[in-house]
This record gives C-alpha cells, sequence and structure tokens, in this order.
C-alpha cells in the first residue's frame, strides 16, 4: 500500500494535472445546481433530455411500487421477468434483430460479452459436447476503442490486432494476415473522445471479405443516429446477420442498462455463458419500466431529435466561426482540440467560473498531447445558453 499513498500524495500535490470532481445537488438537465450555483451541463450523456421526463417517472414509480428497488437475483436463477423479456423483444426490434439480451450497465455489457464469445463452447463440453473442428479465435479492435472493449477482450484471453483508427486498409491488411479460424472486428459506433463515426458499410463488407463477425458499440448513436433513433445502423441503411449491435440504456434513453441485440444463436448460448448475465443481476424492475417508455418516447417524439441536432449544427456553426479547431462534427459530442493537458484543465475551470460544465479529456482517455474540451450537446439546451458558452471560449483564446 505505500506505493498507492505514495501516489496519492503525489496527485494531491498537482494543482491543474488532474480532474477534480465537482459535488452536485441535483442533476443536469442540462441545468443543475453544483455547489451552490447554477450551472449549465455540456457534459451529460443525457442526450434528449429523459431522464426527468415525467413519464419515465410514472414508469419507474409503477415498477418500484409493484416490484420493490431491485431484482436481487440471477435471471437465469429465478429472476426473469415479464419486463425484462418484454423489454428485451423491443431492443431487437429497435436493431432490426432477431433476439436482445439486458445487462445492468453498459459497460458490463462488453465486458460479458467480448469476454465470453471466444468461450461459448467451453461450458457445454461439460456435458458432452465436442465441436466439429478445432477454432482459432482472434479480435481485431480500432486502436480508439473504449476502454471497456479492451478490457472485454482481455478477459477473453483471445490475440487481438489493434488497427489504427476507422483505417480500412490497415484493418484489411491484418485481418488477411490472420491465422484466426473465427474472426471478431470490434469497433465504437461512434467514438466517445473523438466524436467521429465507424465507416460501418465499409467494416461490413470487409466483414463479408474475411467471413468475419463484427461486434459494434453503439453507446453514442442508439436512440440518436438514425430516422428513428435506432442508431449507426440505421444512419447508414445497413444491417447484417454478421453485426452484434451493442447499445446502452443511460445515454440517450435517461436510464441506466446495457444491451446486445444479435442473432437469436448468438443471444441464447451467451445466456448461459456471459458471466456478466448469469452470475449477477440486471437493472432493476423500474428501470426496465422506464427504459420500455423511452423507447416510446424516442420512437414517437422525433422532434427530440431534431432539437437537439438543430443544437448541434448552431453551436458547430459559432464555435467554426471563432476559428477553433474541432475534433469532429459529426455527432452530438462535438470536441474542441487543445492540445496542452494543462491548458485544457484551466479552459475547463475558467468555462466553469462562468456556469458552464465542460469535460476536460486528457490522457489516459487521449494521448498525450491531444488533450480536448468535449462538448455534449442537448435538446434542451437553448440557443443562448450556447450563445454565452461561446463567448467565454471567445474570451479565451
Amino acid at each position: 500500500m505505500q506505493e498507492i499513498r505514495e501516489v496519492t500524495d503525489w496527485i494531491a500535490a498537482q494543482e491543474h494535472a488532474f480532474h477534480t470532481i465537482p459535488e452536485v445537488a441535483s442533476l443536469p438537465s442540462p441545468t443543475f445546481e453544483c455547489e451552490g450555483r447554477q450551472m449549465v451541463s455540456f457534459s451529460s450523456n443525457n442526450y434528449l433530455a429523459l431522464a426527468h421526463d415525467s413519464r419515465m417517472i410514472a414508469a419507474a414509480k409503477f415498477g418500484l411500487e409493484k416490484f420493490g428497488v431491485a431484482n436481487c437475483e440471477s435471471r437465469l436463477l429465478g429472476g426473469d421477468m415479464e419486463v425484462y423479456i418484454n423489454l428485451e423483444r423491443k431492443l431487437a426490434d429497435l436493431k432490426g434483430k432477431e433476439s436482445a439480451m439486458l445487462f445492468a450497465t453498459g459497460y458490463l455489457t462488453n465486458l460479458g460479452v467480448l469476454s465470453a464469445l471466444p468461450k461459448s463452447g467451453m461450458l457445454p463440453r461439460a456435458y458432452g459436447f465436442r465441436p466439429s473442428k478445432r477454432h482459432k479465435y482472434a479480435y481485431f479492435s480500432d486502436e480508439s476503442n473504449h476502454t471497456s472493449i479492451r478490457e472485454g477482450i482481455a478477459l477473453s484471453g483471445i490475440p487481438k490486432a489493434t488497427y489504427r483508427h476507422c483505417d480500412m486498409e490497415d484493418l484489411r491488411s491484418k485481418l488477411k494476415a490472420s491465422t484466426a479460424s473465427t474472426k471478431i472486428i470490434v469497433s465504437d459506433g461512434v467514438f466517445s473522445m473523438d466524436g467521429d463515426i465507424a465507416p460501418l458499410p465499409e467494416i461490413l463488407s470487409i466483414a463479408d471479405e474475411f467471413d468475419a463477425t463484427v461486434y459494434i458499440d453503439d453507446a453514442h448513436g442508439t436512440g440518436v443516429l438514425g430516422e428513428n433513433g435506432a442508431g449507426i445502423g440505421e444512419h447508414f441503411g445497413v444491417n447484417s446477420s454478421r453485426l452484434i449491435s451493442m447499445g446502452t440504456l443511460s445515454k440517450a434513453y435517461g436510464a441506466i442498462g446495457g444491451f446486445i441485440a444479435t442473432e437469436s444463436y448468438i443471444s441464447q448460448t451467451l445466456r448461459f455463458t456471459s458471466s456478466a448475465f448469469g452470475f449477477t443481476s440486471t437493472v432493476p424492475p423500474d428501470q426496465a419500466f422506464a427504459v420500455s417508455t423511452a423507447l416510446d418516447i424516442v420512437r414517437n417524439e422525433p422532434e427530440r431529435r431534431k432539437r437537439l441536432w438543430d443544437n448541434q449544427r448552431y453551436f458547430v456553426e459559432k464555435v467554426e466561426a471563432l476559428g477553433m479547431p474541432l475534433v469532429a462534427k459529426e455527432t452530438c459530442i462535438v470536441p474542441v482540440m487543445v492540445g496542452d493537458e494543462e491548458k485544457c484543465e484551466t479552459y475547463a475551470h475558467v468555462l466553469g467560473s462562468h456556469g458552464y460544465h465542460v469535460d476536460s479529456i486528457i490522457y489516459p482517455a487521449v494521448k498525450r498531447g491531444k488533450a480536448r474540451l468535449r462538448f455534449n450537446m442537448n435538446a434542451h439546451h437553448t440557443h443562448a445558453q450556447i450563445d454565452g458558452l461561446v463567448e467565454v471560449l471567445a474570451a479565451g483564446r
């Protein structure tokens, strides 16, 4: 423990090198109370401002009154309920897939699925299953993938080849060099630190070429991208039986949980082989009711997404007029490149002093020298709030 104590003391002595975590008295809608002040959040993942919607709250209250505050049981051991089954059907329909699996969080979804996919044949062997041949697995992962993806792959114990960010020729070359019989390409849909979108049509085309499976973490696209908010597949107008689509319920849908939507044979196997599904409780029933309601709201109220994208375009135009370098401008995550870590932290502090909460993204979330301010847009932002934020940005250049 001595090293941990030394690290803690060293961090405490750094003035701007590390984030300070604010204590909040309310959650962003997008305004919130922080340390006695009213703030406007430009860092919340509550993109469609659903977390405070009265219909979501009413649905959660119904679940609380009917089932209590928690599941307290694995779904494999008597903890399954109709509300989970119905929610999984809606999630499968959303993604145009045969089946869906619900997990407690999005992070746990990636850990649970990516660690278990290559091991799906191991457990049944104890009961007599014998594969027709020896299968050799390999993962092919974008270098900018989320930490939960990297950790899920590491837990699998399977070899991983990392390809350059969204570089399809590099991906193709690594697939070509592999001797694996089962190849799994893994990518974020929307990259959370850059705000750009994976080229899914090209990825699926390459997967066809090399007979690979594709796993897309659509955490920041589900509910937001596409005509109906179905995510990256709908955005590009593509789907495939090769595609496993992962999504979260804690961003656009304003609740908690994660899921995959896939072919039935994959989900049926994972229900018995994924420890993150079978050896833990799932989301509380009230959250399942709230998410089910959120899915209906997002489908029936496209004006929410329209407001969100109107705000995104308005913000991008204002920042571009300042001449500030944008990392990307394709999604509701709009990072502004700063470069220096200390300067980025100082910038975020100045914005905070003017009432705007913005994330400064520094190493290890991004490479050294690539620090950026990450602005997350919200359907309930007003143009006046955006104007005020841009004024502070302009003054601090």
